[in-house]
């Protein structure tokens, strides 16, 4: 059987596109505090990739007396706040990497936890039609780590999973994806992706090109054929 090609590169939003997690982080700390509570470091990174309507559960746990939806939209409308006056933090090389995919004629999908309404904030400010589809987290069946997001996006683009790579920063948006079954790209921002599962690891994505997505797609679909071959019995 021949290896799939590559149809689809699936991204997700905060902290791999775009490095916004700081603004979460400077969103939440005020929310508890006005309802009396603390709100650490560590615990603002516990939330890094998780769906918003968990993460939510996690501030009423830690006494902000409003409902889920309200603590959603609260948070969502902060970054967006910041979003507008600090402007949108690409990560290095992730604007070029998305024109080097258009431009070779890969699709491309945006698959996020935020709310659609800040995902269209982030995806209007570039320069270019960088998406064929968007999943955000208001739309999705099941939060990541679930595999429902990229298998929407996969099938919003009529590709199979097997045919995209996805690019992640954090350890539940990588389960969410390797669930899917794609070809899975690591790329580390504010939290320990190890033992996460992602098929390779990149410290960056500046000076990476679609021909490089394209190679590892490859090479790890032959490694699985290879170690598919080598343990049949």
């Amino acid at each position: 059987m021949s290896a799939p090609r590559l149809s689809a590169v699936l991204w997700d939003m905060d902290g791999t596109l775009v490095d916004t997690e700081p603004y979460w982080m400077a969103a939440e700390t005020p929310l508890v505090e006005r309802f009396g509570g603390t709100w650490s470091h560590e615990q603002a990174l516990g939330l890094v990739g998780l769906g918003l309507e968990d993460s939510a559960r996690i501030f009423q746990d830690a006494g902000v007396r409003m409902g889920v939806r309200d603590i959603i939209d609260h948070l969502t409308d902060d970054v967006m706040g910041q979003l507008t006056d600090k402007g949108v933090p690409f990560r290095p090389g992730a604007r070029e990497l998305l024109a080097s995919l258009r431009a070779a004629g890969i699709k491309t999908g945006l698959v996020t936890m935020s709310m659609r309404r800040m995902a269209d904030t982030v995806v209007d400010l570039i320069d270019f039609e960088a998406f064929d589809v968007v999943i955000a987290g208001d739309e999705s069946t099941r939060p990541k780590p679930f595999p429902d997001p990229y298998l929407q996006a996969c099938e919003a683009l009529g590709v199979s999973p097997d045919e995209t790579v996805a690019i992640e920063d954090s350890p539940n948006g990588l389960r969410s994806a390797v669930a899917s079954g794609a070809a899975v790209i690591g790329v580390p921002l504010m939290v320990s992706i190890a033992g996460a599962g992602a098929h390779a690891v990149w410290s960056t994505l500046e000076g990476r090109t679609a021909e490089d997505v394209a190679s590892f797609h490859a090479a790890h679909h032959a490694n699985r054929h290879t170690t598919t071959e080598e343990t049949r019995p």
